[in-house]
């Protein structure tokens, strides 16, 4: 946090010290507030450039929670086991979910600095303040935006560059359109819900990206190191068949099309791809560290299995008694969420249709991934997920809406499964656009998982499944501000 506060500082500095430093003139800026809504991608504007200009925004969020989860397991159960060599007895005594109170649960903060260095070229820098996954504040990402060549000659291919952009950095990979109305930490006024997509699409790795939209035309090639954490340390890589060798680069494409048809119609379709032939985990759905807006779900509190063993005659052979603990942890990765884990390689396709007729609007996802089924394997694994989202904004400025959301995704968590889990959910919320960049929001959940085994691990010996059976429902209420 020192760090942050000595950055802010040497700003502030910066322009006292400089008098033709400005503050807000930004380039081809995308609204953090609720006129960024429905903005995907990059834009370009014609504000005048006016020499070194500093940005300085942040974004908030604050959530009371009051949801209740549930499954089917028992509070204790008994299972036997038997084989040629003796008998395996499994006792699990003690076992609940963990309850959760009706309160606030922890505010997350970003802060993004920003400068507008040359006619077309600005640099920023995203930085989590507070969030759920580390205890210090941590660098999202940064990147170089190029919507001019002019330093290298003026009007240097200035055709070509009137409809493109180029992003460098380490940044949100663009991947799909969803993740442009999702939450992400403190970030959240461009969510009309509380959650995000459950299998959600998010990355920020080293890479490039190209943009050319021109009449309705959207285009998007780009292309990342594929790591998430990066490193230029040797790295060693497992014996055996099918186990890679190398670390590819993860490919992106979009392409679409996007036209405010009429006064009150708008209509955009898009396409996209993500692709690595060649990984040790697929950060796309393993990425998303900071916050997704449901915490303490289906956590068990700790409890007791006992495996006791004996041989073909019957002779206790061994007995032991695990205390296993409680699975909740305060700087966990986001719950209530899908990873698929995919191993070795990894690619997905995403079709994001949206329309907005006056103050109704339409977005759906149809997600199909795929990937290696577990390390040291190429065998291919799938995962399929489907999303719509129909809202009513209404109001002078549209500033109020209510919108529901339906959302399934299914596939199987290993291909020995016998059988594809699902996970179901639907959202309904209605928000307040106190201004522009304030918003309430209520939200109702209810999220179901079917099919999921009632035991992990050993099937003679392993613990209970929190998913079995699982559920979770309730309400959220969210206050997020962003500028």
């Amino acid at each position: 946090m020192k760090k942050i506060y000595v950055l802010f500082i040497t700003l502030i500095s910066t322009f006292a010290v400089n008098a033709q430093v400005s503050f807000g003139n930004m380039q081809n800026q995308i609204s953090r507030g609720k006129d960024g809504i429905n903005v995907f991608d990059v834009q370009k504007d014609t504000r005048e450039f006016k020499g070194l200009s500093i940005d300085l925004g942040g974004a908030f969020n604050m959530d009371f929670q009051a949801t209740n989860s549930f499954n089917d397991q028992p509070a204790s159960i008994t299972t036997t086991t038997n084989t040629a060599t003796g008998t395996t007895v499994r006792s699990i005594t003690g076992y609940r979910l963990m309850n959760t109170e009706n309160n606030f649960t922890l505010p997350a903060a970003d802060m993004y600095i920003g400068a507008q260095l040359f006619d077309g070229v600005r640099v920023n820098l995203d930085v989590y303040l507070a969030s759920r996954h580390h205890n210090d504040s941590y660098v999202k990402g940064g990147y170089l935006q190029i919507d001019k060549l002019d330093f290298i000659k003026k009007d240097f291919l200035a055709d070509f560059m009137k409809y493109a952009t180029i992003k460098i950095g380490q940044m949100e990979n663009n991947f799909g359109d969803a993740h442009f109305r999702g939450s992400d930490n403190g970030n959240t006024i461009r969510n009309a819900f509380v959650g995000n997509n459950v299998m959600y699409s998010f990355t920020t790795e080293m890479g490039m990206e190209v943009y050319y939209n021109r009449n309705g035309l959207v285009s998007m090639l780009g292309v990342t190191n594929g790591n998430l954490n990066q490193s230029n340390e040797e790295v060693f890589y497992t014996a055996g068949p099918n186990t890679n060798t190398t670390h590819s680069p993860s490919i992106l494409a979009k392409l679409g099309y996007d036209k405010q048809l009429n006064e009150d119609l708008r209509v955009r379709l898009t396409g996209s791809l993500y692709h690595n032939a060649n990984l040790g985990n697929a950060n796309i759905y393993s990425a998303n560290r900071s916050g997704f807006g449901y915490w303490g779900i289906l956590n068990n509190n700790a409890y007791k299995n006992t495996i006791t063993k004996t041989d073909a005659n019957g002779t206790v052979i061994s007995t032991t008694t695990t205390d296993v603990a409680t699975t909740f942890s305060k700087t966990s990765t986001p719950e209530a969420t899908f990873n698929p884990n995919f191993k070795n390689w990894a690619t997905t396709y995403m079709i994001n249709p949206f329309v907005k007729y006056k103050g109704l609007e339409f977005f759906g996802t149809i997600e199909l991934a795929s990937g290696g089924d577990k390390a040291g394997t190429d065998d291919k694994r799938t995962a399929n997920q489907y999303a719509s989202e129909l809202i009513y904004r209404f109001g002078n400025t549209e500033q109020f809406y209510i919108g529901g959301k339906y959302n399934t995704v299914s596939g199987k968590l290993s291909n020995a499964d016998a059988k594809k889990v699902t996970v179901d959910k639907f959202e309904a919320s209605a928000g307040w656009f106190m201004t522009k960049n304030i918003l309430a929001k209520l939200n109702y959940v209810n999220q179901k998982y079917k099919d999921y085994s009632q035991f992990t691990g050993d099937p003679a010996t392993g613990n209970l499944n929190n998913f079995y059976g699982g559920k979770f429902e309730g309400l959220v209420f969210e206050a997020t501000i962003a500028f």
